[in-house]
């Protein structure tokens, strides 16, 4: 999606540079947050409500005056002033004015439904000289006014916007976002005035709300684009979050990412280990060159010491080639070693070594090869574990866990998830060819209350195949079985021992002995949980 027009007002002076972009996200959240808090506020909290939105309005946009103007019904040229935001050093203005007198030509305009706009009052037309002179009075310079009604009834008010200080201009994307705010306040000053009547056109007031659900779906995709513009200029523009959990990694990250630091990355797996990987690698100075990427699970162990290290031709049967290893492919730049806790034990002397030194040998051949190599190490494991049960050098752990990071699981971040879900949403549309730009508010409560233990990738996955069955422009997600209700209650002893066992099992990431292994929690011996485990049927999984 392309990135959001400039709807802040500009003054003659140019903005200070980088503000811009920051300020529109700001009043896009001010949008959304209003909308939502209007829809269902009881008529006693109006006028408290009205004047703190345009309070806010005014500081987010950096407006001097708000003034909202109601018409009393037998009396249409008379208006009130009911709600106002004034700064402190303005003289008090009239409660009430004739405005046929005061305002003769905006008058004839608002009644209209016509929206008035002086960017500067030298360009308002001659008619309207007795209406310039007024708000010249009053002190603005550049004045929006909005007339208000509700559910296609006659204008029965109008919401003011002006600034004293300055001429700024009012672009038709700040206007149009203004009217929503008229249309909430006019909207929620109805219900205040005639509960009766609102109920009587519920069916229309339902529709200016689902409008107003519309336009806030509408503001989290377009956010998105936006944070997504901040964040790139930090380095992290795939990584998508603004929960306490994220941000500390996120500041980790900054910390570290200009140095030459190793860096070890914890994480569960589809939490994006990867994705800090490649921000940390776009906050050094190697951001120049592509970040490399081996994954020590996926390759035989017979294999990798040649995609590490490199091999000459003939080093062993079926090398017909020379080949580089990774170390050598990532000279100057940063190599990430994913899965860190799977390399062989046997390989870890000499992934040492180059730690150490930036010095190793390719298969087949003496001759030291010297690189300058940043080392990124990730894993879903716990290394320490590993290191107690024998199964990881000691010395190799210290040296990889200068700097450690831990990537937050999805449950610990809830709040992210409708940031996360409306940045697929915008990836998928764009892919698909789709116009998804509405999301129930129930349906993103369930996919808060999910536990998610694919993590983000498993939200990522559940969005896509929503995609992909949804019609129109509401997306309809359905969420696996154990998120819509409590898992069945085993009947019997044996059930109740294997989902015991295996609960365990998968707390610990399937370790079985050593210190807080899963022999240890249920207080047997590692060969009897051992059998325990066969007897029962519970095959441990492949890594």
């Amino acid at each position: 999606m392309a990135a959001l027009p400039n709807i802040l007002p500009t003054a003659a002076t140019p903005a200070r540079p980088g503000r811009s972009l920051e300020g529109r996200l700001r009043f896009e959240r001010l949008l959304a947050n209003l909308s939502a808090r209007f829809i269902n506020l009881p008529a006693h909290q109006v006028d408290t409500a009205i004047e703190d939105a345009q309070r806010q309005v005014c500081e987010c946009l950096d407006l001097d005056i708000s003034l909202l103007w109601q018409i009393p019904p037998d009396d249409p040229g008379t208006m009130f002033v009911t709600h106002r935001r004034l700064p402190p050093d303005l003289p008090p203005l009239p409660e009430v004015l004739d405005c046929r007198e005061a305002f003769p030509w905006a008058l004839e305009r608002l009644l209209g439904g016509e929206t008035i706009i002086f960017s500067r009052l030298t360009d308002a037309p001659a008619k309207a000289a007795r209406d310039v002179e007024l708000v010249r009075q009053f002190g603005a310079k550049s004045v929006v006014s909005i007339p208000l009604s509700a559910g296609g009834g006659p204008t029965f008010g109008a919401l003011n916007f002006s600034v004293t200080r300055e001429e700024r201009d009012w672009p038709a994307e700040l206007v149009t976002r203004l009217k929503l705010v008229a249309l909430v306040f006019a909207n929620a000053l109805a219900h205040k005035r005639d509960d009766q009547a609102l109920r009587e056109n519920k069916a229309q007031l339902r529709e200016t709300l689902e409008e107003v659900q519309r336009f806030r779906d509408r503001l989290q995709i377009e956010n998105v684009s936006l944070r997504e513009q901040i964040q790139s200029n930090d380095g992290h523009r795939h990584i998508v979050g603004e929960s306490e959990a994220i941000q500390k990694m996120l500041g980790q990250a900054r910390l570290v990412g200009p140095t030459d630091t190793a860096v070890l990355i914890t994480g569960e797996t589809g939490s994006g280990k990867e994705l800090l990987a490649q921000a940390i690698h776009n906050m050094s100075g190697r951001r120049s060159k592509h970040m490399v990427i081996v994954n020590c699970a996926s390759l035989p162990p017979a294999l990798i010491e040649s995609e590490l290290f490199g091999r000459e031709k003939g080093a062993y049967t079926g090398a017909m080639t020379r080949q580089a290893g990774r170390f050598e492919v990532a000279d100057g730049s940063t190599l990430v070693l994913d899965e860190i806790g799977d390399l062989p034990v046997d390989l870890q002397v000499k992934l040492l070594r180059v730690l150490q030194d930036g010095r190793f040998e390719r298969l087949g051949t003496n001759r030291t090869l010297a690189v300058d190599v940043r080392v990124i190490a990730a894993t879903n494991r716990d290394l320490g574990a590993l290191v107690r049960e024998g199964r990881f050098r000691e010395d190799l752990f210290h040296r990889l866990n200068v700097y450690p990071i831990q990537v937050p699981p999805l449950r610990d971040r809830v709040s992210d998830i409708p940031l996360l879900v409306w940045r697929f949403v915008q990836e998928f549309n764009k892919k698909m060819g789709k116009s998804i730009d509405a999301i129930s508010s129930q349906t993103m409560e369930r996919l808060k209350q999910y536990p998610w233990p694919g993590n983000v990738r498993e939200l990522r996955n559940l969005i896509e195949r929503a995609m992909i069955v949804s019609i129109g422009r509401s997306l309809t997600i359905d969420l696996p079985a154990e998120a819509t209700g409590p898992s069945p209650v085993p009947v019997t002893l044996e059930e109740v021992e294997r989902k015991h066992i295996r609960d365990v099992l998968e707390r610990v990431h399937w370790r079985i002995s050593g210190k807080q292994g899963a022999a240890e929690i249920l207080g047997l011996r590692p060969t009897t949980l051992h059998s325990r485990m066969k007897k029962l049927g519970i095959p441990r999984p492949r890594p």
